[in-house]
């Protein structure tokens, strides 16, 4: 009995000394002395310690202390089944829970996509619990398709004014000027597809999107669509080396409202945006250059050929700017927006600003109440030359952080 006792004191002694053998690689760690931390962690992970795998795969991935190898990266990464790896470990104490740990490697797939999203949203601070609970919601069962900006559905949209008629040639003279109702539904779907990761060796990605922002005027008699803007794009997004910049993107974005004759809007733009974390406020800023079409024929400012080709809206810069900046707050679970946009110019200075809040609708993770201010220009492109100012709320099903 004495030898028993004897042995598991041992034991425990033994044990004892390996966790604070651990605790003390966590240190090294912490304070970014890896090659001191990394043969502790490293005899940690192949005992099947999950958080010292993934650590490992960390190191790895970033040739802390060693060769940096993203084949090892992966491998360690994947050994920790730790599908977030972009959250980051509070004073390196978290570790994945097994039943987490268990389902994540029932749905793992080996591949590009998976070490990608790993270091894609590592760049990502979530030390406070509302910032990691919203990025979490980003890779959980994305089918291959992510959100892009919120989707949402208002059904209740005041504007001050009721909307201009425009007309097409399609048309006859006897249309109202004006839209029957000032409160119509408005809607949004916007979704994007991860085409690459890593083509060029930057840890970039190259994606495509989709966007299609719906006004409808419901509460009329006719409850016709009042405008529709359709804007497909295609952007790569590569990640900054520095804190608080997270990454970089530039693309080329495509928007129109799908008419023709007279209602036709569209113009085509090259984008560079940038993309900055503080804590729980994230701040995007974007600038565009439009892309230049030829001048549409007397003719058809005349009223005389509504058909013919040319820039459907050439001043549209003098209302839309040449790009914008955008602000999200994150306080609790509610989450505040700012958006802006001026054309910089003194005379005939245009603009607009749009503020918005949402906050989940009861106990929902994925539903929110939603509402939204926006005065100015450029709220759809079929106005885009007119000042808008309006209210709406309802719903939405995703919201962004960008």
């Amino acid at each position: 009995m004495r030898k028993i006792r004897f042995a598991l004191l041992l034991l425990s002694l033994f044990s004892l000394a390996n966790a604070n053998n651990y605790q003390q690689g966590l240190q090294f760690y912490k304070s970014k002395d890896y090659k001191k931390a990394f043969p502790i962690i490293l005899d940690e992970a192949k005992k099947g310690n999950r958080e010292a795998q993934y650590l490992l795969g960390n190191i790895y991935q970033d040739g802390n202390g060693v060769e940096k190898s993203m084949e090892k990266s992966n491998f360690w990464y994947k050994k920790a089944s730790s599908l977030y790896k972009y959250i980051i470990i509070d004073n390196c104490k978290a570790s994945v829970p097994n039943d987490i740990s268990s389902k994540i490697e029932k749905q793992m797939k080996t591949g590009t996509t998976q070490q990608g999203l790993q270091n894609f949203f590592s760049k990502m601070d979530t030390t406070l619990p509302e910032v990691k609970e919203e990025i979490e919601k980003l890779v959980d069962k994305n089918f291959g398709l992510l959100p892009y900006h919120i989707n949402y559905i208002n059904p209740l949209s005041y504007a001050t004014h009721k909307y201009n008629y425009h007309y097409s040639q399609y048309e006859h003279d006897k249309l109202p000027s004006k839209y029957e109702k000032n409160t119509e539904v408005e809607f949004q779907l916007s979704l994007q597809k991860i085409l690459s990761y890593d083509l060029l060796g930057l840890n970039e990605y190259i994606s495509a999107a989709y966007t299609q922002q719906v006004w409808w005027q419901t509460y009329s008699k006719s409850a016709p669509f009042r405008e529709t803007n359709y804007t497909p794009e295609i952007f790569i997004t590569v990640p900054s080396p520095l804190d608080n910049l997270k990454m970089i993107q530039f693309g080329y974005r495509h928007q129109s409202n799908g008419q023709d004759g007279y209602r036709s809007r569209s113009w085509n733009r090259f984008i560079l945006s940038s993309f900055w974390q503080f804590k729980n406020m994230f701040l995007k800023t974007e600038l565009w250059y439009k892309l230049d079409e030829d001048k549409k024929s007397k003719k058809f400012y005349e009223g005389i050929n509504p058909n013919a080709d040319g820039d459907d809206n050439p001043d549209i810069s003098d209302y839309m700017g040449y790009g914008d900046i955008k602000l999200q707050y994150l306080y609790g679970k509610n989450q505040f927006g700012l958006q802006l946009r001026n054309n910089l110019k003194r005379k005939h200075n245009r603009g607009a600003v749009k503020l918005d809040w949402s906050a989940p609708f009861y106990q929902s993770k994925n539903t929110y109440w939603y509402a939204k201010f926006f005065n100015g220009y450029g709220e759809s492109l079929i106005d885009y030359d007119r000042s808008v100012t309006k209210i709406s709320f309802g719903f939405a099903f995703y919201r962004s952080l960008f």
